[in-house]
């Protein structure tokens, strides 16, 4: 069955966990809907924010919603001002306190989202697919996957005839569920109609408990560089102090 379902599906609960976080009752149609909302206002608004997921974690009268990115600045705006906005927006869409957290992604090249975004958008700028694929894949496979799949569908190079081409580098252990793999279907819009991305990467496997929702709950957490410094600093300082002279031989 693990040819056939939805990789991140087949996993909830294992290794991986949900992205929408509270419990409902008889709203519980409307909280989804609401999530649907703010998800999809999300992906248009910061289309260009290189958005990979969006958590949401609701308590009774605020609306916790986490977002990684690969361009955190980009999203935060000058001295939080698009952040702010944000908040705003969210408010008048749900009609509730909203709380915006956001997370950068490391490697980029390790998400199934920003990387079937990526060959999306250089087939949409006439880059051949199969060049875009292959740099793709180059590029996750040098960041340490440990493989990668790719499949692009339609009407490839204005072909009369939809066909399906798949690319294939390391392994996909689809039937394995403590594989980690990461999936995403993108979407690129040519001339000659709609083309299909859709893309596979394995990161590794989980053994032992893991996580499932590691950024739910958290915030961002400001970085004290200096801080650290001079803590190492006083470390040394001590161990200066604790230090007994030496004594001299040559008296």
């Amino acid at each position: 069955m693990g040819q056939k379902t939805n990789p991140i599906g087949n996993r909830l609960g294992i290794i991986r966990g949900w992205d929408s976080n509270w419990f409902g009752g008889n709203d519980y149609g409307d909280r989804i809907a609401e999530d649907y909302k703010i998800r999809r206002y999300l992906e248009a608004r910061l289309s260009k924010g290189g958005v990979s997921r969006i958590f949401i974690e609701r308590t009774l009268k605020l609306v916790t919603v986490t977002i990684t990115t690969a361009r955190p600045g980009l999203i935060i705006g000058k001295g939080g001002q698009e952040v702010d906005k944000l908040k705003e927006e969210l408010k008048k869409l749900t009609g509730k306190d909203v709380q915006i957290n956001i997370f950068e992604i490391k490697r980029p090249e390790l998400d199934a989202v920003l990387v079937a975004d990526s060959i999306a958008k250089q087939i949409e700028n006439r880059i051949s697919y199969r060049r875009a694929v292959k740099m793709a894949m180059a590029s996750t496979m040098r960041m340490g996957a440990e493989g990668i799949k790719v499949m692009v569908s339609g009407r490839l190079n204005g072909a009369e005839m939809a066909r399906s081409e798949s690319f294939k580098e390391g392994r996909i252990p689809l039937s394995t569920f403590r594989a980690d793999i990461d999936y995403h279907i993108g979407e690129a819009l040519t001339q000659y109609g709609k083309l299909g991305v859709k893309v596979w990467i394995m990161k590794g496997e989980v053994y032992g408990k893991r996580e499932l929702t590691p950024l739910v709950g958290q915030q961002q957490k400001k970085s004290s560089g200096r801080g650290e410094r001079s803590d190492r600093g006083g470390e040394r300082a001590e161990r200066g102090g604790d230090r007994r002279p030496r004594r001299n031989n040559n008296n």
